[in-house]
């Protein structure tokens, strides 16, 4: 049953348009924050035209950023989820200041998206967690 999960795909004629600000944080481009800011300063542009927020794009939106033409990544498979065994001294953050090694670190490049955790554990506590490529699925699964 699992095999069939993994083979199942969205046509994306079918996807929905979303946030502009959201499809380009799925895509790796930066933080949904951040994006909002550089859409904001009109350095984000939806078919030659200068984005707003509240902008929403489709899978055949041509989307630049700083002049750079980006491509969107679509959630054409289903969301991914692993368990992860969090030892002592990893740290649940994408990115450490102080170097230390985080648990994205050692994650495989997730196909589509990112890897968000669900939930955190501290830095000396081991135990197991888990991961998704699904901020929706990982949002909902905290609150």
């Amino acid at each position: 049953k699992s095999q069939k999960l993994k083979e199942v795909r969205v046509d994306l004629n079918e996807i929905e348009p979303i946030r502009l600000q959201k499809a380009l944080s799925s895509s790796g481009v930066g933080s949904r924050r951040e994006m909002e800011e550089w859409i904001e300063a009109g350095l984000v542009t939806v078919n030659g035209k200068k984005a707003n927020l509240g902008d929403k794009v489709g899978p055949h939106d041509r989307v630049m950023v700083k002049g750079d033409a980006i491509k969107l990544k679509w959630p054409d498979r289903l969301p991914r989820v692993i368990m992860y065994h969090k030892e002592g001294g990893e740290i649940v953050t994408r990115d450490d200041p102080e170097g230390r090694v985080t648990v994205f670190d050692r994650l495989p490049q997730a196909k589509s998206g990112r890897w968000v955790a669900i939930g955190r554990l501290d830095v000396n506590t081991s135990g197991l967690l888990l991961i998704t490529t699904s901020g929706e699925l990982a949002n909902r699964m905290m609150h």
